[in-house]
């Protein structure tokens, strides 16, 4: 199966932000991978859920939705609590995500809420939201200002994002469309810091097997891309990048 676009094996999709696309959520960016167009939102609650009341600690959480119209075939509303197992999983992903580079205690007794709602799924829509959230979350921690008792680079200790790969007709590819994604006989989504270091990988073959070596590759082939993800990262916070 060729590449849609002609993309080579190793090259991602156009990667872009559009910070602020919102106003009323103080960090906000639509992230799109493709076509795979996510919005971001990160709201700030000047309090903490029950169990973390009076520690000084802060909170991060998140929630993920596919919006009716973001595929193929019209996805029905997540209505009365009912959540799929889908949904509660990767929204568990992207605050795990994001949680392990957040320093929560310099947040004070306050809620980081990330919402990921999917316009267009055209595969990686997880990935996209976890890369995404970060420029949102960054955001959503400059606009408490004074309010902050540390300067923003003690909250947080490095930055975040995610990318798939996968094994497509025995070959290694990075960052799978949906074409690519149903068809593959490997599936597997990195999330890594700024810096290189894991914090989770999500693989497992399709009806197949995969040897170590194959693994290796795939981590290396996420890894480069996640390398470049975190400079589109970069590029669109400009002066506002946690990092010296």
């Amino acid at each position: 199966m060729p590449r849609p676009n002609q993309r080579a094996a190793h090259q991602l999709r156009e990667l872009s932000f559009l910070r602020g696309y919102t106003r009323t959520a103080p960090g906000s960016v639509l992230v799109q991978m493709g076509r795979t167009t996510v919005l971001c939102t990160c709201c700030v609650e000047p309090k903490v859920p029950d169990f973390l009341a009076g520690q000084g600690s802060g909170w991060l959480t998140a929630e993920y939705g596919m919006l009716p119209g973001s595929t193929t075939t019209r996805k029905p509303r997540d209505r009365a609590g009912k959540i799929d197992g889908r949904t509660v999983e990767i929204q568990r992903l992207i605050g795990r995500s994001l949680r392990a580079v957040v320093n929560l205690r310099q947040l004070g007794e306050r809620t980081l809420w990330i919402d990921c709602d999917v316009l267009e799924a055209d595969g990686g829509t997880r990935t996209a939201s976890i890369t995404g959230a970060f420029v949102a979350v960054v955001d959503a921690v400059r606009s408490l200002g004074d309010q902050l008792a540390v300067p923003i680079s003690q909250v947080f200790s490095d930055s975040v994002a995610a990318v798939s790969v996968g094994v497509v007709e025995g070959e290694e590819r990075l960052d799978l469309e949906y074409v690519e994604d149903s068809a593959a006989e490997v599936d597997l989504n990195l999330v890594m810091t700024g810096h290189g270091r894991i914090i989770e990988v999500q693989g497992s073959g399709e009806e197949a097997t995969f040897t170590r070596q194959q693994l290796d590759t795939l981590i290396d082939l996420g890894e480069a891309g996640i390398r470049f993800i975190t400079l589109k990262q970069k590029e669109a916070l400009g002066e506002a990048w946690p990092f010296a």
